[in-house]
């Protein structure tokens, strides 16, 4: 019988794996988008059963994170409280259209903020997309192996 302790060091050795290539994908240059994909990490690896991280969930919630984020990221930053301003309300419109559309994923608002602090660019789009979709990937390839920690 498998050891807890022994699902524990696989399960995070085989995030850290998935986040290097992920971060290889995405480039440092848009570092602020790697701390939602690292938080989905987390979800898939340690919480695989939980309904966050179903492929639809992640894909979803990050597609709208992204949209949410780019809508904002157009405001003019002027000022400090405009940036601010903008950096809350897409992180309020993540969180509405994801649950509108029950694709519930936390760290997907993390990706509406960090999209608003970056600046929309093709490499963010891709870096979300490519991200988002090799964390589901290794999920759903996974995830008859995975247990929850």
């Amino acid at each position: 019988m498998e050891s807890a302790i022994e699902h524990y060091f696989v399960q995070g050795l085989l995030a850290s794996f998935i986040m290097l290539i992920t971060l290889y994908l995405i480039t440092l240059e848009h570092a602020f988008i790697m701390v939602s994909m690292g938080a989905t990490a987390f979800i898939i690896f340690a919480m695989p059963n939980s309904p966050t991280a179903k492929p639809k969930n992640i894909l979803g919630g990050h597609m709208l994170g992204l949209l949410s984020g780019t809508l904002f990221s157009l405001v003019p930053r002027l000022q400090t409280y405009l940036l601010v301003l903008a950096c809350s309300l897409a992180v309020g419109l993540s969180i509405i259209c994801m649950t509108l559309t029950k694709t519930h994923h936390p760290p997907a608002s993390g990706t509406a903020l960090a999209v608003v602090l970056t600046g929309f660019s093709i490499k963010v789009l891709l870096g979300v997309i490519l991200g988002s979709a090799l964390l589901s990937l290794t999920h759903h390839a996974l995830r008859r192996y995975l247990k929850d920690l």
